[in-house]
C-alpha cells in the first residue's frame, strides 16, 4: 500500500471522515433546499430588454398595466342565466385587495352594452371577467394562484384562462410529474443495475449517489435563487440530469474499481488507480457537459438561464459527490462491493463476450470504412431532413394535458368569445416634452384601425409626451393570425415628430422568439469553441477534435430532424398525446445543450481509448478495434441507464417535458449506436495517420504505460 499527500490519498486515508462529512453536508443542504420549489420563479418567459417589455413597463408606470393576466369564464348551472350570477361575481371581485389589481376588473356585467357582447359567449351561456394584476411576471402568477379560490362561486362552473393561468398550470403539473418520475425511476434503475453489476451492494451504491446528488442540487438552486431569478422548471432539469449523470459516473467508477480488485490490488490502491483513471473520466465529462450548459446563460430570458443553472448545478454536484463520497465508500467497502452477488464469474464472462462483440463490429466496419461512412451519412441526412421545416414556438396552452382546466378555458375563450385577446398596445411618443399632436394621434389610430386583423383601435389616454392606442384583434393572442396583425401594426410609419413602439402579450411572445433566434448562434458557438479547445488539449489532435464536434453536430441534427417529424409534422403525435405545432423554444435549447454535451462525452470515451492504444504502439486499425471492444459495454450500459431516467421524465403530462425526454432519448440512441460504434470507427480508420497530426510519434508498447492526459485516461475507466 502506498501513501501520499494528494487529494486521492486524503480521501483514501480518511475515508470514513470524508464519507461522514459529505453525507452530513448533503443532509444539511437538503434540509435547507427541500422547500426551494415554493421560492422559485413561476415566470421568466419574456425578454426584459425587448421593445414590448419596455413599452409594457413604461405604460404600466404612466397609465397602469393594460395587458390582462387572467380571464375567468363563468358558466351558470341549475338553469340559471349569466345575468342571475352577476351580483355574486361582482361581490367576489369587490373583495379582492385593490393592491393586487392594476385596474378595475373588466366584466360582462359592468361594461357598456356596446361592449358586453364581446364578453359573452356566442351561445349566451357563459360570461367573462378579465383581471389585470400588479407586479412582475412571477408575482402575477403567484397572485393568480392566491385568487383562484376567491373567484370561485356556487351555482356556476368557473374556468381560468390567460397567460398567468397557463403558466401556473405548467408549474403545478411539473411538480406532480417530478414526484411521479422519481418514484418510478429508482426501482427500475435498481433492477437494471442489478443486471449490470450482478450484486446488490454494487447496484445500490449508484442510486445512493444519485439521490445525494439530487438533494444537493436543490440546495445549489436555492443558493442561486438568492442572487438571480431561477425558474421552478430548473428543479425538474436538476433532478433529471443530476440523477442520470450521478448514476453514469458511479457506473464508470465502480466498474473500474472492481476491475482493479480483480487484478489483485488491495482496496486502497484500487481506489487510487480508479480515481487516476475513471475519476479523470468523470471530471473531464462533467467539464464538457458544463460547457454545454454555459451557453444557455447568455439568453435574456431568465427561464432559459434557469435551465442552464439547473443543468450546471446537477452535473457539478454529481461529479463532486462521485469524486469524494463514492471513492470514500469504496475504500471502506473494499471487496464487500461484491457482497450479495450471484453467478460468480458471470460479469467477467459478460465483459469478454461484449469485447468480442464490439471488436467484431469494429472489424466489419473497417473492412469497408468509406462505404460504411457514406451509408451512415446518408441515413443521418435522411433523419435530419425534416429539420428544414422546424419551427420554434413560445409557451402556450397547447402543451398542457387535454383535461387541464387552463387549456379547456383558453380554448373556450378562443372559440366562443369574439374578443378574447389582450390586443396590441401602440405607444405614440413625442420627440419633445409635449404630448403628441392630435393630428399625429388621429393618423396613428386610423392606421392601426386599418391594419390586418384589427377589429377596433381606441386611444387610451395621454400622459406627458406619451399617448396610448389600444388595438383589439380578431385573432387570439400568440396565434399566427395575431402575429400577422402585429407585423402589420409594426409596419406603420411614425408621423413626423413621433416614435411608435408596440407592446402587449403577442408582441412579448414575438420579441422573445426574436431574441432566441438572435442568441442561438452565439450559444452554439460557445459550445463548439469550448469543446474544441478542451478536446484539442486532451487529444493533441485537431483532426480528432474536429471529428468529435462534427459527430456531435450530426447527432444533434438527426435528433432535431426526428423531433420535427413528430412534434411539428405530427407523425405519431397522437400516440404520445401531443398537439402538433412549433417546438417549444426553451426546451429545444435545453435539448441542444444536453445532446451535444452527451454526444461529445460518449465519443470521447471511445476516442480516448483509441488514442491510448495508438500511443502504446498499436496501428490505427488495431487502436480502433481495441477502443471499440473496451468501451462498448460500459458506455452502452451508461447510455441505457440515462435513457431509462429520461424515459420516465418523458411520461410527463406536459408536451414540453415529453419533448425533452424524447429528444434526449433519440439523441442518445443515435449517438450510442450508429454514430459512436460505426461512424466514428469508420472515419478514424479511413483517415489513417492523418488522425495523429500534432501528436508525438507513438512509443513501442511498454509493460507499464506512462500516465496520460485526462482525456487519454478516460478509456481506462472501462
Amino acid at each position: 500500500m502506498t501513501t501520499g499527500t494528494g487529494p486521492v490519498d486524503f480521501v483514501v486515508e480518511r475515508a470514513r471522515w470524508v464519507l461522514v462529512t459529505v453525507v452530513a453536508l448533503v443532509l444539511a443542504a437538503g434540509a435547507w433546499g427541500i422547500g426551494v420549489v415554493d421560492e422559485l420563479s413561476l415566470g421568466g418567459y419574456t425578454d426584459p430588454a425587448s421593445e414590448s417589455a419596455e413599452v409594457d413597463a413604461l405604460v404600466e408606470s404612466r397609465f397602469g398595466r393594460k395587458v390582462p393576466d387572467v380571464a375567468v369564464v363563468y358558466t351558470p348551472t341549475d338553469g340559471r342565466s349569466i345575468d342571475d350570477i352577476g351580483d355574486t361575481v361582482l361581490g367576489r371581485l369587490d373583495d379582492i385587495d385593490d393592491g393586487l389589481l392594476a385596474r378595475t376588473p373588466i366584466t360582462y356585467w359592468t361594461v357598456p352594452d356596446a361592449f358586453a357582447s364581446g364578453l359573452r359567449s356566442f351561445d349566451g351561456r357563459s360570461a367573462l371577467a378579465v383581471l389585470t394584476l400588479t407586479g412582475d411576471e412571477d408575482r402575477r402568477v403567484k397572485t393568480y394562484r392566491d385568487l383562484r379560490a376567491e373567484l370561485t362561486i356556487d351555482g356556476a362552473t368557473v374556468q381560468f384562462g390567460g397567460f398567468s393561468a397557463i403558466a401556473d398550470a405548467y408549474n403545478e403539473q411539473a411538480r406532480a410529474d417530478l414526484v411521479r418520475a422519481e418514484t418510478i425511476t429508482f426501482p427500475i434503475l435498481l433492477v437494471l443495475l442489478l443486471l449490470i453489476f450482478g450484486g446488490l451492494v454494487a447496484a445500490a451504491t449508484p442510486l445512493v449517489i444519485g439521490g445525494m446528488s439530487v438533494v444537493a442540487s436543490l440546495a445549489v438552486l436555492r443558493a442561486l435563487n438568492e442572487v438571480t431569478e431561477v425558474s421552478v422548471f430548473a428543479t425538474n432539469i436538476a433532478s433529471l440530469v443530476g440523477l442520470g449523470m450521478a448514476v453514469d459516473y458511479s457506473l464508470f467508477v465502480i466498474t473500474r474499481f472492481r476491475e482493479e480488485l480483480r487484478d489483485g490490488r488491495d482496496p486502497a490502491d484500487a481506489v487510487r488507480r480508479t480515481m487516476f483513471t475513471a475519476g479523470r473520466t468523470v471530471a473531464f465529462s462533467a467539464l464538457l457537459l458544463v460547457c454545454g450548459f454555459v451557453g444557455m446563460l447568455i439568453f435574456p430570458q431568465s427561464m432559459i438561464r434557469s435551465l442552464g443553472f439547473g443543468g450546471m448545478a446537477a452535473v457539478a454536484v454529481a461529479a463532486v459527490i462521485s469524486l469524494t463520497a463514492l471513492p470514500a465508500a469504496l475504500a471502506i467497502l473494499g471487496h464487500r462491493i461484491d457482497s450479495w452477488s450471484w453467478r460468480t464469474g458471470a460479469i467477467d464472462r459478460g465483459d469478454a463476450r461484449a469485447q468480442r462483440f464490439w471488436g467484431t463490429v469494429a472489424d466489419r466496419v473497417m473492412r469497408r470504412p468509406v462505404l460504411v461512412a457514406v451509408s451512415i451519412f446518408a441515413i443521418l441526412a435522411l433523419l435530419s431532413a425534416p429539420i428544414l421545416g422546424a419551427r420554434l414556438g413560445d409557451l402556450d396552452h397547447t402543451g398542457l394535458p387535454s383535461d387541464a382546466s387552463a387549456k379547456i378555458a383558453t380554448e373556450k375563450l378562443f372559440t366562443e368569445f369574439p374578443l378574447a385577446n389582450t390586443g396590441v398596445t401602440v405607444l405614440v411618443e413625442s420627440d419633445t416634452d409635449s404630448p403628441p399632436s392630435p393630428a399625429a394621434v388621429a393618423e396613428v389610430t386610423r392606421a392601426v384601425d386599418g391594419s390586418l386583423g384589427v377589429v377596433a383601435a381606441v386611444p387610451g389616454g395621454t400622459v406627458d409626451n406619451l399617448t396610448v392606442v389600444d388595438a383589439i384583434m380578431s385573432s387570439p393572442d400568440r396565434t399566427a393570425g395575431a402575429l400577422e396583425t402585429l407585423d402589420s401594426i409594426r409596419s406603420i410609419p411614425a408621423p413626423t415628430g413621433t416614435t411608435l413602439r408596440v407592446g402587449g402579450g403577442t408582441a412579448q411572445s414575438q420579441d422573445g422568439m426574436d431574441a432566441i433566434y438572435a442568441t442561438l448562434p452565439w450559444m452554439l458557438t460557445i459550445m463548439v469553441l469550448a469543446t474544441f479547445v478542451m478536446t484539442t488539449v486532451a487529444f493533441r489532435s485537431i483532426v480528432l477534435s474536429v471529428k468529435a464536434i462534427a459527430m456531435a453536430s450530426i447527432s444533434l441534427g438527426a435528433t432535431f430532424g426526428a423531433l420535427t417529424w413528430i412534434f411539428v409534422d405530427g407523425h405519431g403525435a397522437e400516440w404520445i398525446g401531443v398537439t402538433p405545432g412549433p417546438l417549444q423554444s426553451t426546451m429545444s435549447i435545453l435539448i441542444m445543450a444536453v445532446v451535444f454535451g452527451l454526444s461529445t462525452d460518449y465519443e470521447i470515451f471511445l476516442l480516448s481509448r483509441i488514442v491510448e492504444a495508438h500511443d502504446s504502439g498499436a496501428t490505427t486499425r488495431d487502436a480502433v478495434r481495441i477502443g471499440a471492444a473496451h468501451t462498448g459495454r460500459v458506455v452502452t450500459a451508461a447510455a441505457l441507464l440515462l435513457i431509462t431516467v429520461t424515459a420516465f421524465f418523458s411520461l410527463s403530462e406536459l408536451a414540453m417535458m415529453r419533448l425533452v425526454g424524447i429528444g434526449i432519448i433519440v439523441g442518445l440512441v443515435i449517438d450510442a449506436t450508429i454514430v459512436r460504434m460505426m461512424l466514428v470507427p469508420a472515419l478514424v480508420a479511413s483517415m489513417g495517420n492523418a488522425n495523429w497530426w500534432l501528436r508525438p510519434t507513438p512509443k513501442r508498447p511498454q509493460a507499464t504505460p506512462r500516465p496520460h492526459s485526462p482525456a487519454e485516461e478516460t478509456s481506462r475507466a472501462h
